[in-house]
């Protein structure tokens, strides 16, 4: 292996050495720990450390990385207190993550780290995101993304690369290849010569290098750091290296062909670079002697500090509240709060214009993004002139990559920006599912950071729009711990909310429900205010029974109330449906005894199960009757809209009120 110095003095190389043997002698004390049972799990990085070592030496301390399983050298090198990592591996409440994660699954705002999800290809978009805040503020700064050869075949890695060419993006892209996605080898996991040949279908330079020379690494992603930032432009990064033990402990080595571990032998990072240093004199083998004891020395004293750690100390409450963030004090007025004067008849549409228009004005900070949403106003024409008036860099039209551009909110949010993603159909969002619900939604709970980031849903049927752009998929989202689902029914819940979802630094899933843009009207407070979060709306009072609902269910209770003056209906709206408001619900149940749940989502699996759960628990002795249901048939939304009038709960709702009334 050859070794070139270039510019780099003695003591910088002793020092490169020590962080290249320090996360050496840290595993080989881990792996004992894993034999007699101190730990659970771990996936070692033996035999690559020279590439996390190298690349984080390469870059700033305030610039970000995301990290994956084997890449220890970068905690390491951020000079995260070991003692402190020792307790995160152990599972001590005391770690980073408080118990709630194992190994490397947690990030570090101050060491600027990303925690990595195990589902490897979504870290690649938050460095977009990341990058995206830098090249807003004029930063010179990049970000890196570490993936591994098997997560290059994932989506992700397309969506992510792309996103970051198509938007100029300082993100280096790092690979590392170390011949296995597990078990399986790379023969099996793709048919192009070399990963590094992707850079030019995606319009960026790339590079193979040495992965196991940590003077290579450095030395490239120094310079890759330098044009990303001159070029404003991401650069990909493959590394060639092998590890020398399985994917994690458990799973073994027996998949490799003995031949592979001779060879790879030989090419031994730490013990190379050893020899080379040697071997030039830059250090006798008696000062590696004594590095390598004070190493030693330091592992044992901060494992002692580690065991110190106190017992967990279980706490529901703790465990519940920190799955949000807190929701800040502001000064902005609650609707309650504001004068009836100065209001404007404005359809629904007009309203979410309005909110999303004002929280633009009121947080420089803040940035929408979604396909077709900057010149072409939406699909919607939502944000038809914002352009204009607030540029390009803050009204950003993306790629067809839903999960890619969630991912870069996600990003956004580690530097302190809002974002707002406009889904053009709600349905497209299976497509960013992972992002929203295990990024996203798990984040603060998991390390503590917010993901300050909204995610607007034009939803629902009635317009005879089919299967694939009229679903009601607001319960997929609701039984995410972690996420927020909003559904306003009219202008000024609907303005309200957003701007209440907008200030709020938790995920939150905004619906507009797409045939209620046009057709509801109301007045419309002209100022900034909020509607709050988790609190239910009273549409009218009524003693013979109660009809709960949200979104086109509001109106078509209320349609039917007037069509039916003889009955007395209670109506609630619920507007957000996690949290619920269960003391509002409460007062419902205690208002008529009889309670119907309507929503045009499909009856299996909707809200509408869960709330009638909890009003059996916990409402029992107040009612008269069962609890019904009314709600869309279990079928895809279909095209014809003799079809869809008959799918919808709409067509069902006589006979359900009938059915509760003659109980």
């Amino acid at each position: 292996m050859q070794f070139d110095r270039k510019d780099l003095g003695n003591e910088q190389l002793v020092q490169f050495y020590r962080s290249l043997l320090l996360p050496r002698m840290i595993e080989e004390k881990m792996l004992v720990l894993l034999r007699q049972g101190r730990i659970s799990k771990w996936f070692s990085g033996i035999g690559q450390e020279a590439i996390a070592v190298g690349a984080t030496l390469a870059l700033q301390p305030e610039e970000w990385i995301m990290p994956l399983h084997r890449n220890l050298g970068v905690f390491t090198t951020r000079n995260m207190p070991l003692s402190k990592l020792f307790k995160q591996w152990q599972g001590s409440q005391d770690g980073y993550s408080n118990g709630r994660e194992r190994s490397f699954h947690f990030g570090n705002n101050p060491h600027h780290i990303c925690g990595m999800i195990s589902h490897l290809g979504p870290q690649l978009a938050i460095a977009d995101g990341v990058s995206l805040a830098a090249k807003l503020r004029n930063e010179q700064k990049v970000s890196l993304a570490f993936t591994g050869e098997g997560g290059t075949s994932e989506g992700d890695f397309h969506e992510a690369l792309n996103t970051a060419a198509v938007w100029d993006l300082p993100v280096i892209f790092l690979i590392e290849n170390n011949g296995y996605g597990l078990s399986t080898p790379v023969s099996e996991q793709y048919r192009c010569e070399n990963l590094v040949d992707r850079a030019r279908g995606y319009g960026m330079e790339g590079v193979q290098i040495d992965g196991n020379n940590i003077l290579t690494v450095y030395d490239t992603i120094k310079g890759v750091r330098e044009y990303c930032i001159r070029e404003q432009k991401p650069y990909l990064i493959e590394c060639m290296t092998f590890r020398m033990r399985g994917h994690e402990e458990a799973s073994g080595t027996k998949y490799v062909p003995p031949h592979l571990f001779e060879e790879w032998e030989k090419k031994d990072p730490v013990k190379n670079f050893e020899q080379w240093l040697v071997a030039e004199q830059i250090i006798p083998e008696d000062r590696i002697a004594r590095i390598k004891e004070n190493i030693r020395e330091y592992i044992e004293v901060e494992l002692a500090m580690a065991q110190e750690s106190s017992p967990i100390r279980v706490d529901s409450n703790k465990e519940l509240s920190d799955v949000y963030a807190p929701v800040p004090e502001t000064d902005v007025p609650d609707v309650s709060l504001v004068d009836d004067e100065n209001k404007n008849e404005l359809r629904l549409i007009d309203a979410v214009k309005e909110g999303l228009d004002q929280s633009m004005q009121q947080h420089p900070n803040l940035v929408i993004m979604g396909q077709d949403i900057a010149e072409y106003g939406g699909a919607f024409k939502i944000t038809e002139g914002f352009v204009e008036k607030y540029g390009k860099s803050r009204v950003r039209n993306t790629p067809i990559c839903e999960s890619a551009i969630i991912g870069t909110a996600l990003g956004l949010s580690l530097e302190g920006y809002k974002s707002v993603v406009e889904m053009q159909f709600a349905d497209f969002v299976s497509v960013a599912f992972n992002q929203i619900v295990n990024n996203l939604a798990k984040i603060h709970y998991r390390w503590g950071h917010s993901a300050d980031v909204v995610v607007r849903m034009p939803t629902g049927g009635g317009v005879g729009a089919g299967p694939f752009h009229s679903q009601s998929n607001e319960a997929w989202f609701t039984h995410t711990p972690g996420l927020k689902v909003v559904y306003p029914s009219t202008p000024e819940d609907a303005k309200g909310l957003l701007i209440a979802a907008i200030n709020d630094p938790n995920p939150v899933m905004f619906f507009e429900h797409k045939a209620l843009y046009r057709s509801v009207s109301g007045a419309v407070p002209d100022v900034y205010y909020e509607t709050p979060i988790g609190k239910a709306r009273k549409v009218q009072e009524g003693k013979d029974i109660s009809i709960i609902t949200y979104g086109s269910g509001v109106h078509w209770a209320k349609q039917y109330a007037a069509a039916n003056p003889a009955i007395s209906i209670d109506i609630l709206d619920l507007r957000t449906l996690l949290p619920l408001d269960y003391e509002a619900i409460r007062e419902s149940v205690s208002a008529t005894g009889k309670i119907l749940i309507l929503h045009e989502d499909t009856l299996t699996g909707g809200i509408g199960g869960e709330i009638s759960a909890w009003i059996s628990e916990h409402c029992f002795q107040q009612l008269d009757a069962p609890v019904l249901r009314c709600a869309s048939l279990d079928t895809p939304v279909p095209f014809s809209i003799d079809l869809e009038n008959n799918f919808l709960a709409k067509s069902r709702l006589d006979e359900c009120v009938q059915q509760l009334l003659d109980y």
